[in-house]
């Protein structure tokens, strides 16, 4: 096995992968991958066959370089960073960035021609696997109210409100690494520390992971094929590169 592919895998210290006895660049707390699953350990390694399209949806509004990177390190390899909806319409699975105002983000995934459909019918009719991170995931919400009242996508029954921590000590945004807490026993979100960055949170159904930030806050929600989470899995290190691969692996 090459040097590369030791390195690979190997865990983060301080968002720089270390291994070989070299220190590796930084690519935003994830390494990226060049080759197979199945010589990373990623899905392949553990029994999925064949090669999945997956569709990284490019709307003017998400962190894209970081979470292509977490993607193909978690095992991607048929990952088309794309904002056409006809390439959406055919994916296997589907992944939803988010990054800025709800509000501005809503606007922007409707103004791709045809987008907003597409996904509709290729996540909610044909049950492909959707991930939304961050405000990809409050974009799931019926209603977002920052800076105004703005139509969500309508997937979860929710809203997202601002922020109002217990205690002053809690500052807004809640920003930083904190736990994730199931609520129940849904695999693709299990115990653990993930990295934070939101001062607007979602309330509503369909809840499986909470954090504390002076008080209870959603940090995953999930119904059918659809995932939503508030924290960035680009950004928690291990924990996010095991949470990517559980979701490329996921057949629900």
């Amino acid at each position: 096995m090459s040097d590369h592919v030791d390195w690979l895998r190997a865990c983060y210290v301080e968002g720089r992968l270390i291994a070989s006895g070299r220190k590796q660049p930084r690519t935003g707390g994830i390494v990226i991958a060049i080759g197979t699953r199945a010589e990373h350990g990623g899905p392949a390694a553990r029994g999925y066959a064949g090669v999945m399209s997956i569709a990284l949806i490019d709307y003017g509004a998400g962190n894209l370089h970081s979470v292509e990177n977490a993607l193909r390190a978690a095992g991607a390899t048929d990952l088309a960073v794309t904002a056409d909806a006809d390439v959406v319409a055919k994916a296997d699975r589907i992944v939803l960035p988010g990054v800025g105002a709800f509000g501005a983000c809503a606007s922007a995934l409707r103004a791709v021609p045809g987008m907003v459909e597409a996904l509709d019918r290729r996540v909610r009719a044909e049950g492909a696997p959707f991930l939304g991170v961050c405000v990809g995931m409050q974009l799931m919400a019926d209603v977002g109210e920052e800076m105004g009242e703005h139509r969500g996508l309508g997937w979860m029954r929710g809203r997202v409100r601002r922020l109002e921590p217990g205690t002053m000590d809690a500052k807004v945004p809640h920003m930083g690494w904190n736990d994730v807490v199931p609520t129940g026993d849904n695999p693709l979100v299990p115990a653990g520390e993930a990295y934070f960055l939101h001062s607007y949170a979602y309330e509503g159904e369909d809840v499986i992971a909470t954090s504390d930030h002076a008080g209870p806050i959603t940090a995953a929600i999930a119904r059918d094929t659809m995932l939503g989470l508030q924290f960035h899995p680009e950004k928690s290190q291990r924990y996010g590169l095991a949470m990517l691969e559980r979701f490329l692996a996921w057949r629900p």
